[in-house]
């Protein structure tokens, strides 16, 4: 088969269906529920969350594979430690005596098993593989005991690039909160210690610098609104109707799959108002509320979702500086205190527009938005260079899985030093 290439001339190449059993046994039972969102894709690690599922699962056992077949190209594949309920899109595999379930559950995980699973898929907003397809697919089979060693080889060198990539993700973490502090500092206390200060009568900004003005986020803004409740049927081709998901790593960009709606309904709901360069976006909605952006230049026509609100600012240099305020640790603590729940997080524009906030003169808000424009770009650099970093060991550790279950690497020597390693604690 093309996609495996050559393999080791004493491996067995099975149909999947010859070893492992698909499951289909039900149960209302919630003894231990594994729902999609609980797997983290490519490592096939058990997430806890607090969710709650309703409806039927499929039973599982110890060493049964979950298989995500919703979005394949997620990789979501877990061997499970005790029983339990599979609940929503997966196929629940159990190992025949002859296949080792964690020698499976990376061969699974091998990115052109998934490659080729993912090519297989119907549905175009909620892709899934079937059974009958991926039953069918190729599944190399070594002797039980190369299953064994392989399975621990991976184990042994997965175990030390995730504990790299996991040093790294507390490294963005760190970055990530100096930046808000930096942020906070700067927005709410100024750039000169020796400045007198004075109490601002709001609880989360404490003392601010005494020449420093304290206003309601209404009283700097020229405009203030949410996107559109009841959004317009989609067309094909038309202007963007934009959401929160637009804003990433603090930029708001059109998507590839962005929605559209027709020219006459954008027209529409320009009569509230019309989004313009400069003006402040912040998500008011969903679990990613707080995330903010400011309309970049020449983006073009659009209109928002509800998810997001609108800031126009009425002086030169607010916009910047309240895109700053808003990406502070100090606003986002604000904005989730005083949140409220639904189906999802969300809070009040009417709330939102009472939020007092440090104004200071417009030509010391130039001065503190040139000094974290300057600060913030290296925070981001390192955190850029942290992403990348964690980019290059996923990759690696990938290609290492794939070419470990198709026999491209020699494990006997990591054998030999175990069985070594083995003898030396006996004696």
């Amino acid at each position: 088969m093309e996609w495996l290439g050559e393999v080791p001339e004493h491996w067995d190449v099975r149909r999947l269906k010859h070893c492992l059993n698909l499951m289909t046994d039900k149960t209302s039972r919630r003894g231990h529920p594994v729902a999609l969102e609980n797997i983290e894709g490519w490592s096939g690690r058990f997430i806890e969350t607090a969710s709650e599922f309703e409806g039927e699962g499929v039973a599982f056992v110890p060493g049964d594979i979950l298989f995500g077949k919703l979005r394949p190209y997620l990789a979501k594949a877990y061997l499970a430690q005790a029983n339990g309920e599979a609940v929503g899109d997966f196929h629940v595999l159990r190992p025949e005596k002859s296949t080792a379930g964690r020698f499976a559950q990376y061969q699974i995980l091998n990115r052109d098993f998934i490659a080729i699973a993912d090519s297989s898929t119907f549905g175009a907003k909620m892709p899934r593989v079937g059974w009958e397809f991926m039953g069918n697919m190729a599944f190399l089979v070594p002797s039980p005991a190369e299953q064994t060693t392989i399975a621990a080889f991976l184990d042994h060198e997965t175990a030390k690039l995730d504990t790299l990539i996991a040093k790294q993700e507390r490294l963005i973490e760190l970055l990530q909160e100096k930046r808000q502090a930096l942020i906070s500092h700067a927005v709410t206390k100024g750039l000169n210690p020796d400045a007198p200060m004075k109490d601002s009568g709001v609880e989360w900004l404490g003392e601010v610098p005494a020449h420093w003005d304290v206003m309601a986020i209404k009283h700097v803004c020229t405009l203030l609104k949410d996107g559109t409740h009841l959004p317009p049927q989609r067309v094909d081709d038309g202007v963007p109707l934009l959401s929160v998901r637009n804003i990433q790593d603090g930029v708001f960009s059109l998507l590839d799959d962005d929605s559209m709606i027709s020219h006459e309904d954008f027209l529409e709901l320009c009569r509230s108002f019309v989004p313009q360069p400069n003006d402040v976006l912040l998500a008011i909605v969903g679990a990613t509320l707080g995330k903010t952006a400011v309309v970049p230049p020449r983006l073009g026509q659009f209109h928002i979702q509800r998810s997001l609100a609108i800031f126009r600012p009425n002086h030169l240099e607010h916009f910047k500086f309240l895109h700053r305020v808003f990406e502070s640790g100090s606003f986002q603590q604000l904005l989730w205190e005083n949140v409220g729940f639904s189906a999802q997080p969300g809070i009040y524009l009417g709330a939102l527009a009472n939020f007092r906030i440090p104004v200071p003169p417009v030509d010391e808000q130039g001065r503190l938005i040139n000094y974290l424009d300057y600060e913030t770009f290296k925070l981001d650099c390192l955190i850029e260079k942290s992403c990348q970093c964690i980019e290059l060991m996923r990759g690696h550790r990938t290609a290492l899985v794939s070419s470990a279950v198709t026999g491209k690497i020699d494990v006997r020597e990591f054998a030999n030093i175990k069985a070594e390693e083995s003898e030396l604690q006996t004696t």
